[in-house]
């Protein structure tokens, strides 16, 4: 089978990865791709957004199964160019993609549907969002609308803050037309934990749990980033909240989308809040998250050419997915100043020492070949993971093979999976 990998983050390495692992596989292509990519697939300096590129590119290669990583592209409807073109693809159409590209619907669909979430008003008009603001008690939950890189969320202690805050979406488009629309929702308390589930459109399997980090200093201070590090599985996912979730939240969100004419095919990414009163949706995402993939890939058993061609099919329920019983631990290498401003273009040293190590792997995010070595193209430069037994073993672990890579100005969180210990 030739495969086609959309995308160039860690997401899409883990992806790589993973595909080439399989027996099935005849010949791998990504576009763009990345250094890290680059040493298992051919890449094609293709913009993730260039459908008619991207088309051409997978005709000319005879490419048999597309995969669509990024949020992007899905909610462009670069998905529905490849299914239009009749190539088969993983992950879902525009039309239900936009469970991620729009915060509104999303909170729409599942107060229509009963799918327990925070409670929350959508606004257009900033004046408006103003005056509800002043009716809540703090602290402030704000949302830009659209696809924000994962930056357009806002909790602020202040009314202040959130005023400040309604200015800088809606009135100076700090993320652009994502703030066309803003939702303000109640702060719910407790444990965050991820849960990526592949879906075919009417079955939905649920993978093994994680757990982001997603401000970019120790303490979750610091701005909101695309995500500083990961661990799996969550210990406080517990198989009755496993339950709670598969029969309230999961299973109801599929049937929700295709009751609206939505059918999902791909990975819908829950996030939750695990609240004294239960869990509860903080967001949906359209596809694998990023640093996620990079802790529940690893543990995966299946083929993931089986499952994600299941999907495609609509024959999931044939499948059972099988994680192995061990633990990950994702440790992000960013560039000093990231989510800011960042120096790129600076050489990495230590990549050949996770050469043929079967515990220890590095997905790259954002690296690219000069002069034929590897140089750092990005605020987030290199997922480090780990496997170990348990979630401490995998977290040592990690932190370990931080040290085996070095380029100027890299910065990291030291305390990913400080939870685990709370435990």
């Amino acid at each position: 089978m030739k495969v086609m990998i959309v995308g160039g983050g860690g997401r899409e390495h883990a992806i790589a990865w993973a595909v080439a692992k399989s027996p099935r596989l005849e010949k791998l292509y990504a576009a763009p791709g990345n250094a890290g990519i680059a040493e298992i697939a051919e890449c094609a300096d293709i913009s993730v957004m260039d459908k008619e590129a991207l088309v051409a590119f997978a005709k000319e290669k005879a490419v048999d199964f597309v995969i669509v990583g990024p949020d992007d592209p899905l909610a462009a409807g670069v998905a529905d160019a490849f299914l239009d073109a009749g190539i088969k693809t993983f992950g879902p159409r525009k039309n239900a993609a936009i469970i991620e590209a729009s915060k509104a619907f999303s909170k729409d669909l599942m107060k229509k549907y009963g799918i327990p979430c925070a409670a929350s008003e959508t606004f257009s008009d900033p004046e408006e969002a103003a005056a509800y603001l002043k009716t809540l008690s703090a602290p402030y939950v704000l949302k830009a609308d659209g696809l924000a890189l994962g930056k357009g969320v806002l909790i602020c202690q202040t009314l202040d803050e959130a005023m400040a805050g309604i200015q800088e979406i809606m009135v100076d488009k700090k993320f652009g037309s994502a703030g066309d629309q803003l939702v303000i929702e109640e702060f719910m308390t407790g444990r965050e934990v991820s849960v990526l589930c592949f879906s075919d459109g009417k079955t939905i399997l649920p993978m093994t749990s994680a757990q982001d980090h997603k401000r970019a200093k120790d303490n979750d201070e610091g701005l909101n980033t695309g995500g500083m590090g990961t661990f799996s599985p969550s210990p406080f996912y517990t198989p009755e909240i496993d339950q709670f979730c598969r029969e309230n939240i999961y299973q109801k969100t599929i049937d929700a989308m295709r009751a609206e004419g939505r059918e999902f095919k791909g990975v819908l990414f829950c996030g939750l809040m695990l609240t004294k009163d239960g869990p509860r949706v903080l967001e949906f995402n359209a596809r694998f998250g990023d640093p996620e993939a990079q802790v529940v890939i690893p543990r995966l058993e299946n083929d993931i050419l089986d499952v994600m061609e299941a999907c495609a099919d609509g024959r999931l329920d044939e499948i059972e997915l099988r994680f192995a019983d061990n633990a990950a631990v994702c440790v992000m290498l960013a560039s000093d100043g990231y989510p800011l401003s960042y120096e790129k273009g600076l050489p990495i040293s230590g990549l050949e020492k996770f050469k043929g190590d079967s515990s220890h792997f590095v997905f790259h995010s954002g690296t690219k070949l000069k002069d034929g070595a590897v140089v750092t193209n990005g605020g987030r430069v290199l997922g480090v993971t780990a496997i170990g037994s348990d979630l401490k073993s995998a977290r040592a672990s990690a932190y370990e093979a931080t040290g085996w890579i070095d380029f100027a100005n890299k910065y990291m969180r030291n305390d990913i999976g400080k939870a685990i210990d709370e435990a």
